[in-house]
């Protein structure tokens, strides 16, 4: 295991330390299991996304293509 620094407001540590008096669970446990709950329920993205596919009947700029490339990522993002 590896040691780490956490650095608390006032309240928060207040808060803490009477979680686990009342619990029995050690300060150093509850912070394990608050910073494991977002990370176990994280996506992740997937590997081998799709890219664009581009029509080659036409030559485009380069402009042109990143535009296709920007609109491409804010459809793929919309519906997510």
């Amino acid at each position: 295991m590896k040691r780490t620094s956490v650095h608390l407001r006032d309240d928060g540590q207040a808060r803490l330390d009477a979680e686990s008096s009342a619990t029995r669970v050690g300060a150093a446990e509850l912070l394990r299991r608050g910073i494991a709950m977002p990370l176990d329920s994280a996506e992740r993205p997937k590997r081998g996304r799709e890219l664009p596919v581009f029509d080659s009947r036409r030559s485009r700029t380069l402009n042109e293509m990143d535009d296709a490339v920007y609109e491409h990522i804010k459809e793929r993002a919309a519906r997510r």
